[in-house]
């Protein structure tokens, strides 16, 4: 399956680099379900009146725009080399893959713990899990805030082909959430367990297609996912306060590193 999956991947990010200049008309039909702009605003509105509590970094310190360029614009030749993508996945997805889709529908950090080792727990590791769950919370503003830039359909929005295999939501397609979550947990991740830097990439990685698999995001939604997850990241490293909890984070965990190399 995984190498399936990285196959698809690459051929399809390759499509999207070269038609992303080029645009083609095609038809679209109607985001039935979809959060419309003016309910998309109004939830916007209704968030920013309503207090926020952040630990780390606040969305407006982030420069969405600068941080992701635009989705596809419908129509355009990139955004129909997207929905053949999608189409294509759905074609070929396997009980396997579809398992994989269902597995990280509602992921958590802990089931990193195929990565990392069965030790990988929230009772095994109580800071690390305070210090992830203090993460969540501002990532979960920033990506709620930036995908209010962007309403952008999900595809069995865009066309009645698509058939998710995994919970359809109504918000926004672009950027994937799931994808910008496992990134930033990832570059983490990463920065405590350098060991298992690329296998901790890896699973990123194969979220991210998860959702494609799913029929829930274009490939683009993401791009956009590991572009924001990226750059949320590359913050909180700036900041000491982080850089102390990596720091108690690794030492936390490294009695069970002991114990496993032993």
């Amino acid at each position: 399956m995984v190498r399936d999956m990285k196959r698809l991947r690459f051929l399809s990010f390759a499509l999207w680099a070269l038609v992303a200049p080029a645009t083609l008309s095609v038809p679209v039909r109607a985001a039935e379900g979809f959060m419309p702009a003016a309910k998309a605003n109004a939830t916007k509105a209704a968030a920013a009146a309503a207090p926020e509590t952040w630990h780390f970094l606040h969305a407006g310190e982030l420069d969405a725009k600068k941080i992701l360029p635009p989705p596809p614009a419908p129509g355009s030749l990139a955004a129909q080399a997207d929905l053949e993508t999608v189409l294509h996945v759905q074609a070929a997805r396997t009980p396997e893959q579809v398992a994989w889709a269902k597995f990280i529908e509602h992921d958590d950090l802990f089931k990193n713990s195929r990565v990392l080792g069965d030790w990988f727990t929230a009772e095994n590791l109580p800071f690390l899990a305070a210090f992830f769950h203090q993460v969540d919370d501002d990532g979960d503003l920033i990506f709620g805030d930036v995908k209010t830039l962007y309403p952008r359909p999900r595809p069995p929005f865009a066309d009645s082909r698509v058939h998710p295999c995994v919970e359809l939501k109504t918000t926004g397609s672009y950027p994937s959430g799931h994808s910008s979550q496992a990134w930033m947990w990832a570059g983490l991740l990463a920065e405590i367990f350098p060991e298992k830097r690329t296998e901790i990439l890896d699973r990123a990685r194969d979220v991210a297609w998860g959702r494609v698999i799913g029929g829930v995001h274009y490939p683009t939604d993401t791009i956009g996912g590991k572009l924001l997850g990226d750059a949320i990241v590359a913050e909180l490293l700036k900041l000491p306060a982080v850089q102390e909890a990596i720091r108690r984070c690794r030492a936390e965990a490294e009695p069970f590193l002991r114990k496993k190399a032993a």
